[in-house]
C-alpha cells in the first residue's frame, strides 16, 4: 500500500472508480455549466463562497452531496469539516439545513468513507463501506424522517396480547430511534416473548415509514424458518396477516429445516431485491447471517456454528449488494460468535450496510455490547421469575472424586487402552505409576464407575420425581466430548440405557458428531413426542433450541465459559402450563464448583447446592420480623409462583377464604404492593396456620401428556471483563485495576511519569504505558469501556483513569482534560487571531492523541493541514517548543 501516493492520484485511482461503480458521471465544473440538466453527476472542483468542493453530486437537477477527498492513507472522518465548510458556502441551493446548504456531506481518502445527513441536528457523522449510489441518495433524500419520528411518539404501542416488559422494550428501541442512535441492544431472558416483541416492533417500523426495506438475521436455518412462520402469522391493527400488508421474504428451506407439520407459505426473495433496492418496494426479508455473509463476501466466509447442524447455503453465491440495500437490520441471538474469525465474520456483515441495527439477546458478551452498546433495555431471569413469566430452579451438587481429584493409577495396575483411530483395545499393566488430573478426565483417561455411579445418582432423583409428579422429568445432559472411539456421549448412552432399563428409545445422543443421523429431527422428537425423555449432548442442545418440557439439567462437562453457562442453564428456564411445570433443577457433578465459578457473573442466583430450603413458616417469620426482609419476600412471591403453577381449580377455591377468587398468581404479582400498604392484614393471613398448612397441602392438578411448541432460544448475562483467568464486572474490574495502580506505581515507570513527574510526559510514555496495561489485562479500551459504565463518562482519558485509581482526582473525560490544560496555559496570554486558531487545532489533536510531540505536526492531518510544524514556528517563532513542552505536563498535570 503506497499511503503517500498524493491526493490527486488518490482521487483519480480510488474515488472516481468507486464513484464510476455506483452509476455517477464524473465531469469537470466549467463556466456555465447548467446543472438543472445533471441527473447523476459528480461535478469535480464545484465553486462555493468557501473554496471549490472536490466533487458536487447532483441527481435530477438537485444538488443533493459534497465530497471531500483526502489523499490515501489520511483519516477521513475528521476531513467532514471541509465538507460542512463548503457546504455552508454553496450559493444556488435545493434547501437550507440550519447553517447548510447541501443535505448530505462525505469525506473519503479512497478507502474510508464518512457520511452525514445535516438535515436533522442530532445527527452524528458515520463510517461508510462505500457512497451511496444517485438512486439510493435520491431516496434517502425523500425520506421524511420528522414524520416517521412523529408517528412513533402519536401512535400508542397497544397490542393487546404484548406484556408490559414487551411494551416497554419496543418503546425504549423507538426512544433510540427518534433520538438518531443507529445502533441499540435488546436484552431479554429466555423464554419472554422475544420473537413476538420482534415482529411488533418491525410492523411499527413499516407503518412510521422510518423503515421500507428490513433484514432480520439468525444464525441457523431451523430458526430462520421458525421466525419467518412466526412472522407471517402475526395479525397487525388492520385484521391482516402481516404478509398481507407488506411483503416477507426468506431464504429457501428444506423440509428438514422445518418443524412438524409446520405450515410454511412465506416467500424466497428473489436476488433484485438485494442487488437493486427499489425505493417503491417495502418488505421483511428472514436470512442467516451465514448465507448474507455468502453474499457480502463470498463462500469462504461461512461460519461454523458451535456444533454441526448440518445447515446448508450450497445455494447461496456472492452478490454485488449496495450498502443502503437494508433500512433496519435485526440481529437475534447477537452474542454468538466464540472465535474471532466467527465475530469478524459477524462484524463485517453488520458493518456492510448503512442501516439502523438493533441486536437482540439475553446473554450480552464483550464483543455485542462493544459493537451495539449498553442494552437500552433489559429483562432479567429474576424479574422474569417473580412477574411468573419464567420458572425458577433448583441446584443439586453430585460430589465425585474422581471428577474432582483426578486419578491415579499404581504401578503394575491393569487397565485399557484405546486406540483413538481404531477403537481397538487392549488390556496391560503399568508399568509406572500414572497421575492423571481432573482436566484429563475424559480427555485422556475415563473411569466408567464414575460415570455409572453419576447416572445411578441421577437416577434417585428421576425416580423420585416420577414418583411425586407422574411423569419421568425430561433430562438434558451435557457430555465432555463426543469425539470418535473415546466419546464421552456414547459411555452416558450406555449407562443410561442400563440404568432406566426403559427401552432403546428412551435415551437417545444428539450432538454434531458427523455419525449422528437427522440431528434436527431427533430434537423435534425430544421436544415434541414422549421419547426419549433423557437426552445426551454437548454443545449442540446448549443454544438455539427449546425444550419448554425440560426438568433437569446436568453438567457432566466443565465449562469455563459464563455465556455458555447461562445459555446452557436457559434451556430449562420456558414455562410450560401444559404440565404445571413449576421449576427446573440443575445437577452440578463437579461437586458444586460449577456453580460457585459462576455465582458472582451470572444471573442465575442459586442457594447453596444441598441447602435445604426455608420452611414455609419460616419464612413468612422473617418477613413478618424485618429480618433482611426484601430477600425474603423474592423467597416467598418465588414459592407462590410454583404454586401457581401445579394448582389445580380445587386447590384454587381452597385459597378462596384469604385470597379473592383464590389467584395465587394475582396475589404474588401484587404481594409487595399488599405488604407496604395493608401489611398487618396481609400478615394475618399468612400467619394463618390453616393458609400455612394449605400452602404444603393444596390441590395439585393431575398430570397429563403434552406435545410442547417450537421455540427460540435466549439467556441472559451481564457485561463482564476479562482479567487474566476470571471475568470481572465493571465495578470489580476497576477495584482490580486500581489494585494494580497501587502495586506497581513506583515499578512501572510510565505509570510514576503519570502520577509524579508529568514533566516527563511525552509520546513515548503514553505507548510504554498502553504497552504495560495491555501486558497485565488492562487495554485500554476495556478501562475506558468500565469506566463508562460505572462514572458515566463518554470518553474518560488514560492519565485521568490511572490518577482516579489512585484517588488523586475525580475521572475527568478527554475533552475535560484537554480543556483544562489549555485553559490553564494560555488564559492570561495574549494570543493574536493566527495563534488562537493554532491552539484550536492543537487542542483537537490533543483530544485524540493526548500527547503533542514536534513530529505530529507533520504526520497530523489538522496540523499538517494548516502548515505544519514550519508554520507553527513562524507563528509562535521562539517560544513553539517552549509550548509543547508546557502542554505535555499541563496535560499529565
Amino acid at each position: 500500500m503506497n499511503h503517500n501516493e498524493p491526493e490527486k492520484v488518490t482521487r483519480k485511482k480510488r474515488i472516481d472508480t468507486n464513484l464510476k461503480n455506483l452509476g455517477w458521471n464524473i465531469v469537470p465544473y466549467e463556466a456555465g455549466l447548467n446543472t438543472s440538466t445533471l441527473t447523476k453527476h459528480a461535478v469535480e472542483e464545484y465553486p462555493t463562497s468557501n473554496g471549490p468542493a472536490d466533487y458536487a453530486l447532483f441527481v435530477n437537477g438537485q444538488l443533493l452531496g459534497i465530497v471531500e477527498a483526502k489523499k490515501y492513507g489520511i483519516g477521513a472522518q475528521n476531513v467532514l469539516e471541509q465538507a460542512k465548510r463548503y457546504a455552508r458556502g454553496v450559493v444556488h441551493s435545493i434547501g437550507r439545513w440550519g447553517e447548510y446548504m447541501v443535505p448530505f456531506l462525505f469525506s473519503s481518502s479512497g478507502e474510508q468513507v464518512y457520511f452525514l445527513d445535516v438535515r436533522q441536528p442530532q445527527n452524528l457523522s458515520r463510517s461508510l463501506q462505500d457512497f451511496y449510489s444517485p438512486h439510493a441518495l435520491s431516496e434517502f433524500f425523500q425520506r421524511n424522517e420528522t414524520a416517521a419520528n412523529e408517528w412513533f411518539q402519536q401512535t400508542p404501542i397497544d397490542n393487546p396480547r404484548l406484556r408490559p416488559y414487551q411494551i416497554k422494550a419496543i418503546a425504549a428501541v423507538e426512544k433510540e430511534i427518534i433520538a438518531g442512535k443507529r445502533k441499540m441492544l435488546l436484552a431479554m431472558a429466555t423464554g419472554t416473548g422475544k420473537t413476538f416483541t420482534t415482529v411488533n416492533q418491525i410492523y411499527r417500523l413499516l407503518k412510521s415509514k422510518k423503515a421500507k426495506r428490513i433484514l432480520f438475521l439468525v444464525d441457523r436455518k431451523a430458526l430462520a424458518a421458525q421466525a419467518a412462520t412466526a412472522f407471517a402469522s402475526f395479525e397487525t391493527a388492520s385484521g391482516l396477516k402481516l404478509n398481507q400488508e407488506y411483503e416477507l421474504y426468506s431464504q429457501r428451506f428444506k423440509k428438514e429445516d422445518l418443524d412438524e407439520n409446520e405450515k410454511f407459505d412465506v416467500n424466497v426473495l428473489p436476488n433484485e431485491y438485494l442487488t437493486k433496492p427499489d425505493a417503491s418496494k417495502t418488505f421483511v426479508y428472514v436470512a442467516t447471517i451465514q448465507r448474507m455473509a455468502i453474499n457480502l463476501l463470498g463462500k469462504d466466509a461461512v461460519m461454523g456454528n458451535d456444533d454441526n447442524d448440518n445447515d446448508d447455503e450450497s445455494d447461496a453465491a456472492k452478490l454485488d449488494i449496495p450498502v443502503h440495500a437494508f433500512d433496519v437490520i435485526i440481529a437475534d441471538e447477537c452474542h454468538r460468535g466464540y472465535t474471532s474469525k466467527e465475530s469478524n465474520v459477524w462484524r463485517a456483515v453488520l458493518e456492510y450496510f448503512d442501516a439502523v441495527k438493533i441486536g437482540l439477546t439475553a446473554t450480552p458478551a464483550m464483543h455485542t455490547v462493544s459493537y451495539f452498546g449498553e442494552p437500552v433495555y433489559r429483562y432479567t431471569v429474576k424479574e422474569a421469575e417473580l412477574d411468573g413469566y419464567l420458572v425458577g430452579y433448583d441446584a443439586v451438587k453430585i460430589k465425585s472424586g474422581v471428577l474432582i481429584n483426578g486419578v491415579f493409577l499404581k504401578e503394575g495396575e491393569q487397565v485399557g487402552k484405546v486406540d483413538t483411530l481404531s477403537g481397538q483395545l487392549t488390556i496391560e499393566g503399568l508399568e509406572d505409576e500414572r497421575q492423571f488430573d481432573a482436566s484429563q478426565v475424559e480427555r485422556k483417561i475415563t473411569v466408567p464407575d464414575t460415570n455409572k455411579k453419576i447416572v445411578e445418582e441421577l437416577a434417585k432423583y428421576c425416580f423420585a420425581f416420577e414418583e411425586e409428579y407422574g411423569r419421568f422429568p425430561k433430562t438434558l445432559i451435557f457430555a465432555s466430548n463426543d469425539i470418535n472411539n473415546i466419546s464421552h456421549a456414547d459411555n452416558l448412552v450406555t449407562f443410561c440405557k442400563q440404568t432406566f432399563n426403559r427401552g432403546d428409545d428412551f435415551v437417545m445422543k444428539i450432538t454434531g458428531n458427523a455419525n449422528v443421523d437427522r440431528p434436527l429431527e431427533k430434537i423435534r422428537k425430544f421436544r415434541n413426542r414422549p421419547e426419549p425423555k433423557v437426552v445426551i449432548s454437548v454443545d449442540m442442545l446448549s443454544t438455539g433450541v427449546d425444550i419448554p418440557q425440560l426438568e433437569f439439567i446436568v453438567f457432566l462437562r466443565p465449562v469455563k465459559s459464563r455465556i455458555l453457562w447461562e445459555q446452557m442453564l436457559g434451556r430449562g428456564t420456558r414455562l410450560c402450563p401444559d404440565i404445571n411445570k413449576e421449576k427446573f433443577t440443575v445437577f452440578d457433578c463437579f461437586d458444586g464448583t460449577l456453580i460457585k465459578y459462576f455465582k458472582n457473573v451470572s444471573n442465575f442466583a442459586f442457594d447453596e447446592p444441598g441447602s435445604d430450603p426455608l420452611p414455609i413458616e419460616e419464612v413468612i417469620r422473617r418477613i413478618d420480623n424485618n429480618e433482611d426482609r426484601d430477600h425474603h419476600v423474592t423467597v416467598f412471591i418465588k414459592r407462590l409462583r410454583r404454586i401457581e403453577k401445579r394448582i389445580s381449580s380445587e386447590g384454587r377455591r381452597e385459597f378462596e377464604p384469604w385470597i379473592k377468587d383464590g389467584d395465587i398468581g394475582k396475589f404474588a404479582g401484587g404481594f409487595r404492593k399488599l405488604l407496604d400498604n395493608q401489611f398487618g392484614d396481609t400478615m394475618r393471613i399468612l400467619n394463618d396456620k390453616q393458609f400455612q398448612k394449605l400452602l404444603y397441602n393444596y390441590k395439585k392438578s393431575k398430570p397429563y401428556f403434552v406435545v410442547a411448541h417450537n421455540v427460540q432460544d435466549e439467556v441472559s448475562s451481564e457485561v463482564v471483563f476479562e482479567a487474566g483467568e476470571q471475568y470481572l464486572k465493571p465495578v470489580e474490574y476497576l477495584e482490580a485495576f486500581a489494585a494494580f495502580v497501587e502495586e506497581n506505581k513506583e515499578r512501572i515507570e510510565a505509570m510514576k511519569i503519570v502520577l509524579e513527574k508529568p514533566k516527563e510526559w511525552r509520546t513515548e510514555v503514553l505507548k510504554e504505558l498502553r504497552t504495560e496495561l495491555l501486558r497485565h489485562h488492562f487495554p485500554e479500551a476495556s478501562l475506558k469501556h468500565a469506566a463508562q459504565l460505572v462514572h458515566k463518562k463518554h470518553l474518560p482519558d488514560i492519565i485521568s483513569l490511572i490518577k482516579t485509581a489512585a484517588n488523586k482526582e475525580e475521572l475527568l473525560e478527554v475533552h475535560e482534560r484537554v480543556g483544562k490544560a489549555i485553559e490553564k496555559l494560555f488564559a492570561v496570554k495574549q494570543l493574536n487571531a493566527e495563534q488562537d486558531a493554532w491552539i484550536a487545532y492543537i487542542k483537537e489533536h490533543l483530544i485524540q492523541n493526548l500527547t503533542l510531540d514536534k513530529e505530529d505536526f507533520d504526520y497530523s492531518p489538522i496540523l499538517e493541514r494548516h502548515g505544519g510544524w514550519g508554520k507553527f514556528k513562524k507563528v509562535f517563532s521562539a517560544e513553539a517548543e517552549t509550548i509543547i513542552r508546557e502542554i505535555n505536563t499541563a496535560i499529565a498535570a
